[in-house]
């Protein structure tokens, strides 16, 4: 099926989502929070909210957008995502998101999808913006143009040491707890889908999981554990993560604001995220 090159521009109908401090909770508990990070663990404390959470309300508009593509979502997997976080996100109300696909770019062997969302609260501030790129494997060549190349807002220097480095194993039920915030994929827990799909080795984690984690490195090496200090971010998916695996964020301060960061997978010393950097309030 060809992808119908008349949605780019064009805007989905909103979605919106009325959550409560359950669902930011357990967002935390997906993307590894832990014990000692109580205040986004218990509403006695707010409960506080990872701006990584943005992440959360555009799912169903994106999904609405990818299904409607013309590509084959079986071979959708997340290639990179960028969050601008306007305004603290509360820890329970409406957030009402649109989105809208910017490109179809041929990448040869891979097709990728930009899709642009925003996510207003019931007063209608602006409360997040976001970019997702999305690569449908095995759909290239459809004579679309290359994607735009854009280089990371922070670049991370070369031959210079990290200023942090934490390490965090994931769990191997992560993508379990972490699809309950949203993305059903059956990639991230159906053995036999992900076989089928070419990943012989299982299951994978969702990309943005590991997003999440990275976000939250950043805030406890940078921020105080201050999450609402991370103000943007963004990741590019280089790698698959299995469940299980530990995850180590490396981070280079760029100025006043600013930080280079890529992840490794520490049991095959392998980059999964890279091209990845983080805004921080001054």
């Amino acid at each position: 099926m060809a992808f119908d090159l008349s949605l780019v521009g064009k805007l989905g109908a909103p979605s919106v989502l009325a959550y409560t401090w359950k669902d930011v909770v357990l967002y935390a508990l997906g993307v590894g929070a832990k014990r000692d990070e109580l205040d986004y663990l218990y509403e006695g404390n707010g409960p506080k909210v990872l701006p990584s959470f943005a992440v959360v309300p555009k799912f169903p508009p994106l999904l609405d957008l990818l299904s409607r593509s013309g590509g084959n979502l079986a071979n959708v997997v997340y290639g990179g995502e960028r969050v601008v976080v306007h305004a603290p996100i509360a820890s329970h109300g409406v957030l009402t998101t649109t989105a809208g696909i910017r490109g179809f770019y041929d990448m040869k062997r891979l097709a990728q999808v930009v899709v642009d969302s925003r996510s207003v609260d019931a007063a209608g501030v602006l409360v997040a913006e976001s970019t997702s790129t999305i690569l449908f494997r095995g759909e290239g060549g459809f004579g679309g143009s290359p994607p735009p190349r854009e280089p990371p807002l922070f670049e991370k220097p070369r031959d210079c040491a990290p200023a942090f480095s934490i390490e965090e194993a994931t769990l191997p039920e992560q993508a379990f707890v972490y699809r309950l915030s949203g993305d059903f994929n059956p990639l991230h827990v159906d053995p036999a889908f992900a076989r089928a799909v070419g990943f012989e080795r299982g299951p994978i984690l969702h990309g943005l999981c590991t997003f999440g984690f990275m976000v939250r490195h950043v805030a406890k090496a940078l921020c105080g554990g201050d999450a609402t200090g991370v103000r943007s971010f963004e990741a590019q998916f280089r790698r698959p993560v299995w469940p299980g695996d530990t995850l180590v964020t490396e981070g280079w301060k760029i100025g006043s604001d600013g930080v280079a960061l890529q992840v490794k997978v520490k049991e095959r010393d392998e980059v999964v995220i890279a091209g990845a950097w983080a805004k921080l309030a001054l």
